[in-house]
């Protein structure tokens, strides 16, 4: 397989990726897919913003979040965000500080 075809399977594989977690499974967490897998909307969001950030084009953290979410994290909130509880709030911090780090980058 030459080097464009891999590049395009691999373009074609996350966008799908995006919208089976944007639009098929709205349903699930960011705090579930964080405690479960160690990544989550808000990671894919910032690694789109990294790369971006790689090729020379700023992008803020919310600029980065609407691009992969195709909305305000507000609306995104609005509509989809439940409220968590107390026992997904510890597992979180450990899995965040395990998979992000302390930085503070969400």
């Amino acid at each position: 397989m030459d080097d464009q075809t891999q590049l395009e399977l691999e373009a074609a594989a996350f966008r799908r990726l995006q919208k089976h977690l944007m639009e098929d499974r709205t349903d699930v967490q960011n705090i579930d897919m964080m405690n479960l897998a160690g990544f989550c909307r808000n990671c894919l969001s910032r690694w789109y913003q990294d790369a971006a950030a790689e090729r020379g084009i700023e992008m803020t953290k919310d600029e980065g979040r609407e691009a992969f979410y195709g909305m305000t994290m507000a609306e995104w909130k609005a509509n989809y965000q439940t409220e968590a509880s107390p026992a997904q709030d510890a597992a979180f911090k450990e899995a965040f500080e395990a998979n992000v780090g302390s930085d503070g980058k969400d």
